[in-house]
């Protein structure tokens, strides 16, 4: 392992650096997006329960903003209805929403980070290559050559490259697939907020 990172060069440690960042923005998501900790998937019927037996005032809603995303939608959703509960259901839609913002903007946390990570390592793989190909061509000169120097400058220039996509080829797959999740976790949010809403319109 040391001998490559000497054979790579100075280079190569940016690319080590963005390597560990990743690795933990993509493992804290991995934990944090779980679906059973953003959408439970009982949460909703036992809301729906409580309300339709004519009993929300027994949910306790601090307790369920603070159990999940799901929670703090239908929370939100349950205060907008119990400070207005005549108001016209898009107006109760509108103060949701700015919760449903909130939410989503945390979901997205450092999705950002690892987007940027997958577009710059390409970039730093290539400046890697650049001072390799540097280094290739000082060790040629009019009348001879320095074989140790161009066989360094060609590794340097190989293990820049290849260290560059190995990191942004998982970033960006993750990134992905991270993408992919928050936009099926915040319609399913949005779904199951109107499902509460019709519920609660339906006790006046």
């Amino acid at each position: 392992m040391f001998s490559i990172l000497e054979s790579a060069g100075w280079p190569i440690w940016p690319l080590l650096v963005c390597s560990v960042i990743a690795t933990a923005l993509i493992i804290e998501r991995l934990y944090q997006l779980r679906a059973q900790r953003v959408i439970p998937s009982s949460l909703l019927v036992e809301v729906l329960d409580k309300v339709d037996a004519g009993l929300p005032s027994s949910i306790d809603v601090d307790q369920l903003e603070r159990g999940s995303p799901l929670g703090s939608i239908l929370s939100a959703t349950l205060r907008a209805f119990s400070a207005n509960p005549k108001a016209q259901e898009l107006e109760l839609k509108q103060e949701i929403e700015l919760e449903g913002r909130i939410i989503a903007h945390q979901l997205d946390r450092y999705l950002a980070a690892l987007a940027t990570i997958a577009s710059a390592a390409p970039l730093l793989g290539l400046f890697g290559t650049v001072v390799g190909m540097i280094d290739i061509f000082g060790s040629q000169s009019g009348t001879s050559s320095n074989p140790a120097q161009l066989a360094h400058g060609i590794s340097t220039a190989l293990y820049n490259t290849a260290f560059g996509l190995i990191i942004a080829i998982p970033s960006l797959i993750f990134w992905r697939y991270f993408r992919t999740q928050i936009d099926y976790f915040v319609l399913t949010l949005e779904s199951s907020s109107e499902k509460l809403l019709k519920h609660l319109l339906k006790m006046r």
